[in-house]
């Protein structure tokens, strides 16, 4: 089979912020064919949206995978469920919040997989994590690094 290396952004502001980032990393390492190759440091950050709810944490990996996008999805949305996640508003409070944000050099636009991740060019708190352990990986549609993209920001 062949491999593929995709970004995810890992976020989380209800109960012990810290330790669902760390567990959500931990069961992404047992995702049959999956490594983690690379993990930032816990950036923590402002909401954005609705602004009455406590601060979050952020991260960012990066994971050798056998799995294909849609399989990737359905695997982290299996994660945060496993872990407590409750669909809220928009925006909202939430134990663990897992998004791909890049995979290979693939665009997908679909009802409810977007890769890349739509807004990350956008978040700082997206950005941060990410350049930390991947300066240099590029965005297909706007075609600068996340270095040059967190720069510009």
């Amino acid at each position: 089979m062949a491999t593929h290396t995709a970004y995810i952004g890992l976020g989380s502001n209800l109960g012990d912020r810290y330790g669902n980032i760390t567990r959500a990393i931990d069961k992404i390492c047992l995702l049959p064919h999956t490594r983690v190759e690379r993990q930032s440091g816990n950036y923590l950050t402002a909401p954005v949206g609705p602004q009455d709810q406590p601060d979050f944490v952020n991260a960012a990996i990066e994971t050798v995978t056998e799995m294909s996008p849609r399989e990737l999805l359905n695997a982290l949305k299996g994660i945060e469920k496993s872990l407590g996640r409750e669909q809220t508003c928009r925006w909202g409070p939430r134990i663990i919040d897992l998004d791909i944000l890049l995979y290979d050099d693939l665009v997908i636009e679909e009802e409810d997989l977007n890769i890349p991740h739509p807004e990350m060019h956008k978040r700082r708190f997206v950005l941060e994590p990410l350049c930390e352990i991947a300066p240099d990986a590029a965005h297909p549609l706007i075609k600068k690094t996340v270095r040059e993209i967190l720069r510009d920001l």
